[in-house]
């Protein structure tokens, strides 16, 4: 007997979902990195920067908080639910040593969306949702520059993933356009590009396009 679908609950993420890193993307083109990046596509925008002085990073996510509304585009923060309160973001995405999804939930409310890495642990995963997650994020599935240490997933764990939760399932970790559709073809509903995205200035709206036409294809 095939395995039941559950159906989603959350659908704003969906599609490419770009995450910006200091080290491709100062601060001077930070705006016109992540514009370019939504006009390709992009439909989920996380704001991430582990190095910023405090009113750097509410100056910035105030900035791309604006910017995505204009586009009707998601906005999440990582890591920092009182920084996604304060500059009005869609939601905030949490690891395992960034705070309770609970706490999280009480700052922002309801209606936030509230994503959680769950690395490559399916049980990590059902016990977020149970908690109240409205997604969660699998990965690293590839080599990653941003994270060359971090843990292994197993391509299966989406196709599991996606058979048993009703949220939506992120990939993440070494995500190039030459293995993102198979992250998809598994069951991601949505993939999380860094460094292929944005180490290029000039390309980052032709590389979103190209990505979110996976979707569409």
């Amino acid at each position: 007997m095939s395995p039941v679908i559950l159906p989603k609950k959350e659908k704003k993420i969906q599609g490419l979902y770009a995450i910006t890193a200091p080290e491709l993307v100062p601060s001077e083109s930070l705006i016109s990195s992540i514009e370019s990046a939504i006009l390709g596509g992009a439909r989920i925008i996380q704001y991430r920067n582990k190095f910023a002085s405090d009113s750097q990073k509410h100056q910035e996510a105030s900035q791309l908080s604006l910017l995505c509304k204009q586009h009707n585009v998601c906005f999440i923060i990582n890591d920092d639910p009182q920084l996604a309160l304060a500059v009005n973001a869609d939601g905030v995405h949490v690891g395992k040593e960034d705070g309770k999804i609970i706490d999280a939930r009480k700052q922002l409310g309801s209606q936030a969306i509230i994503g959680v890495s769950c690395y490559n642990q399916f049980e990590n995963a059902q016990k977020a949702v149970a908690q109240g997650a409205d997604y969660v994020a699998f990965g690293r599935f590839f080599p990653s520059k941003t994270k060359p240490d971090a843990v292994q997933a197993d391509l299966n764990l989406l196709e599991q993933a996606t058979q048993q939760l009703s949220v939506p399932i992120v990939a993440i970790g070494g995500i190039k356009r030459d293995n993102a559709h198979e992250l998809i073809k598994r069951g991601a509903d949505s993939i999380a590009v860094i460094n292929d995205l944005f180490h290029d200035e000039q390309e980052i709206y032709n590389t979103a396009l190209i990505y979110q036409g996976f979707f569409n294809s």
